[in-house]
């Protein structure tokens, strides 16, 4: 099943979040995505029925392992790109802008082999430091 780039963005966005704060509600997700409150709702209200979040009596959200799985990957690809194009001389901010377009259009195999690209090009580097 695919799932949407906004449903990716929320779920990377939980992790993230969760990385910082060790818990998550829907008002940080409304201030880390600057989106409205009812439009945060509907989202956490669609995750949760497709089986990518839980949200207990007392509104904390966490990731099932599907949502997880999902958000890991995101959060993986966006490191990724934000450090390849700031290494490249891309201002920080607008690096992880690019990379959060590029996160999400990317096939698997693709990803995999700039990653490994990359791993070898900051191996030969310290290699030579």
């Amino acid at each position: 099943m695919k799932i949407q780039e906004s449903a990716e963005n929320y779920l990377e966005s939980i992790l993230m979040i969760h990385e910082r704060k060790g818990e998550v509600r829907s008002i940080d997700i409304v201030n880390e995505l600057e989106f409205s409150k009812p439009s945060v709702s509907i989202a956490m209200k669609n995750l949760r029925e497709n089986g990518y979040v839980l949200v207990n009596k007392d509104g904390y959200i966490t990731l099932t392992e599907k949502g997880m799985a999902i958000a890991e990957k995101m959060y993986e690809r966006h490191k990724l790109f934000t450090h390849l194009f700031t290494l490249l001389g891309v201002d920080p901010k607008i690096a992880a802008k690019d990379a959060c377009r590029v996160e999400h259009i990317l096939s698997d195999e693709t990803f995999d082999a700039i990653k490994n690209y990359a791993a070898k090009i900051e191996e030969e580097m310290e290699e030579k430091q």
